[in-house]
Order: structure tokens, then C-alpha cells, then sequence
């Protein structure tokens, strides 16, 4: 028997299926890959963006990506510092951290905003674990200059404690607050703890969540957005401050990451809703990717990318003859 091509409206549930199957690919890709994502910006002081961002973090965690997170928490520790009537101060894009206000960062960073992500993140089921860069040893720091106080560079990174709650099944939520190499605590780029992390535990990829929509090549120009370029390429950026200020830390942690071997880099706008699934599980993907040569920017890390298509080809056919997965 013959039946005619179904020319009905498709609905939200063969849509929903559509996505999967385009989906599939790129899941099967990263299962099993750990993703370092750097957490900050408004998706992290709006609750909304948070809850979402959170969300498809676990549902990433669920298909079988291990994710850890780096948050830093700039905001909530102005907010805090302005309550508490400490001077705020910023030199070179660095917060100038007295003892006073090294105590407060500790507080807002490992108490409150650890927690609420950790929170969050618990509400999907027990995933998440917070860890400061100080537990463990995980993360270590010399002072970087004496007229920045209890600012942080990081000497090293102890991944033990982290490698450990990876193979466990869990999320580790990253506070970027060091100890330091003489003791005492340090206020860390997260940025940068980020990339560090990512080098020391080998991951992936590494993603910076933040509050535009990627690289520009002139940030004045909306139409200059960088999709793609090479550690070389941002190496030079750097190197002959062709880059904003803000941006700065980031590409630098991007160029430590894959010079140890981390496989791509992304920015990426987090206040765009699932920016992140939109990155890691679409042909399409957003924000700017970075790539550690220009073969590996050529190289298609997603081989079967072009499933979702063939799918689609070799069903039409079949649901025309009648051998099909429908025939009867």
C-alpha cells in the first residue's frame, strides 16, 4: 500500500526532533571531551540568564560533556566593597586588592557567588561541587605588583583535586581566588585561571562567556566581529595592541590554553539565549573561535556534520518507495 506525503504544517515536536537529529553529531563529537567554561558578565548577575545558563550546563553534563566552570564575580565584589566603605580602584584593568579588601573577595567569591551557581546548578540534581582555587592547592599565585596589593599571577595549577571530581561525575564551580606561594590568599584574573585550568587538566576547549558578541577587529565597527583566526593571528593582536583593553586578558588566556594543547578556544555573548549550545552542539555556531593553526581552522572538527542532512536525503526516497521506516 501507498501512502501519500504527509504535507501538514511541521509541529513543535518534529521540530523538536529535527534539532536533535542536526544536533547529533556534534553531541557524539564532545561526549566524553572536557569543556572549561569561564562564567561571568550579565549572564551571571542577571537570575534569569543565570538559571539558564546553568541549565544548559547540566543538560551538556547529561549528553555526556565534562564541564568545569571558572567564575570571577567583579560586580558583586564592587557592590560589596562600596557597602563596606572600602576604596575601589582599578590600575591597568586590575582591581587594586588591600588586605581588607582581599578578605571581602574572598567572602563574595567562595560565599556568595559560588554558592548561588553551585545552587543553581543543584536544582537540575547533585552535579555541582564549589572548589576555591585556594582548596586543594588548585590554584597558586605570586604577587603580581606591589601597587595592585593582593593581586594574583598564577605560578601553577594542582589539577589533582579537579581530575578527581571530573572522573567522579561531578561539575567542579571554580571561585578564582589563589593561595599563595608563601601563604595568604590572592585575587586572580578568572580569565586567565580559566585558560590555566583548561592547559593543566587538558581539556577540550575553552569558553569565555561574556557581554558582547565576540572578537571585533574594531569594536566601533559591529560588522568586524572575528569568526574565526589562528593562535598566530591572536598572538599578533596582542602583541601590537590591536585588541580593546577588556579583551586583553582573555585572548591571553586563549593563547595559554592552546599552547598547551587545548584544542579550540571561543568567546562567545552569554546573554544571547543557549549561546553555549548554539556553539558547541550547531553547525552554525556564534562568537569568535579561535584555532591553534591555520590547518586546524580549515579542519572540520565535526566530521559528521552533514548527518542531519543525510538523514533527511535517504528518507525521502525511501518514504517514496514505500521501504521506508513508515511502509507498511
Amino acid at each position: 500500500m501507498k501512502y501519500a506525503k504527509d504535507t501538514r504544517p511541521m509541529g513543535a515536536s518534529h521540530k523538536a526532533a529535527e534539532v536533535l537529529v542536526e544536533a547529533l553529531p556534534w553531541i557524539k563529537n564532545i561526549t566524553g571531551k572536557t569543556v572549561v567554561i569561564k562564567y561571568g558578565g550579565s549572564a551571571m548577575v542577571d537570575e534569569e540568564l543565570r538559571a539558564d545558563v546553568m541549565a544548559d550546563i547540566v543538560l551538556l553534563k547529561i549528553v555526556g560533556v565534562n564541564p568545569v566552570i571558572v567564575h570571577g564575580g567583579g560586580k558583586a565584589i564592587t557592590e560589596a566593597m562600596e557597602h563596606m566603605q572600602l576604596p575601589v580602584e582599578f590600575k591597568d584593568g586590575q582591581r587594586v586588592t588591600t588586605p581588607e579588601a582581599m578578605e571581602l573577595v574572598r567572602t563574595v567569591l567562595m560565599g556568595k557567588v559560588n554558592q548561588e551557581l553551585v545552587e543553581t546548578l543543584n536544582e537540575h540534581g547533585n552535579f555541582a561541587v564549589g572548589v576555591s582555587g585556594a582548596d586543594a592547592g588548585v590554584i597558586v599565585a605570586e604577587q603580581a605588583s606591589p601597587d595592585l596589593g593582593r593581586v594574583g599571577r598564577i605560578t601553577r595549577i594542582n589539577s589533582a583535586l579537579l581530575d578527581d571530581l571530573v572522573a567522579g561525575d561531578y561539575i567542579p564551580v571554580v571561585a578564582s581566588v589563589a593561595i599563595g606561594e608563601e601563604g595568604g590568599f590572592y585575587n586572580v584574573n578568572a580569565d586567565m585561571v580559566a585558560g590555566h585550568i583548561a592547559a593543566a587538566i587538558g581539556a577540550h576547549k575553552v569558553i569565555f562567556l561574556t557581554d558582547v558578541d565576540g572578537l571585533y577587529e574594531n569594536f566601533e565597527n559591529k560588522d568586524s566581529l572575528i569568526s574565526n583566526l589562528t593562535l598566530f593571528e591572536a598572538q599578533y593582536m596582542v602583541e601590537n595592541n590591536i585588541v580593546s583593553t577588556g579583551m586583553i586578558p582573555k585572548l591571553r588566556s586563549c593563547i595559554h590554553a592552546l599552547e598547551a594543547g587545548v584544542f579550540r578556544a571561543h568567546i562567545i555573548n552569554g546573554v544571547t539565549p543557549h549561546s553555549l549550545l548554539l556553539e558547541l552542539l550547531t553547525s552554525t555556531g556564534v562568537g569568535t573561535t579561535m584555532h591553534s593553526t591555520e590547518e586546524a581552522c580549515k579542519f572540520d572538527a565535526h566530521p559528521l556534520g552533514n548527518f542531519a542532512s543525510k538523514l533527511l536525503e535517504n528518507r525521502q526516497p525511501a518514504a517514496a518507495n514505500g521501504s521506508g521506516p513508515n511502509a507498511k
